[in-house]
């Protein structure tokens, strides 16, 4: 069984950026692991990006299988996009990709 990386890449507002850190840190990341389909979380900032309007990061969620990840999907997803949505308006954009862990 192999685990699976759900990337976000979102490009934030300098307007928001350091109020939406925290709450990815203290709200959004909680309430996803909180699904129990994911184990743990990874928050990197892209680098050698254009920054003028303000930072890029990619947050990695993992999941232990295919299935944990489809269940987050089916369930879940919806909820905790439309969280983000309400709370930030259009202030970021979000990009989402699936990723195999092969070694």
């Amino acid at each position: 069984m192999n685990a699976i990386i759900y990337n976000v890449t979102i490009k934030v507002e300098d307007s928001i950026a350091a109020a939406w850190l925290d709450w990815l840190q203290e709200e959004h990341i909680p309430d996803i692991i909180a699904t129990g389909c994911f184990t743990h979380a990874r928050i990197l900032r892209l680098m050698e990006v254009d920054d003028s309007e303000g930072p890029t990061y990619a947050v990695q969620y993992h999941a232990e299988s295919r299935a944990l990840y489809n269940r987050y999907i089916e369930q879940f997803s919806d909820e905790m996009r439309k969280k983000g949505t309400d709370k930030w308006g259009g202030r970021f954009i979000a990009f989402r990709s699936v990723m195999q862990v092969v070694h």
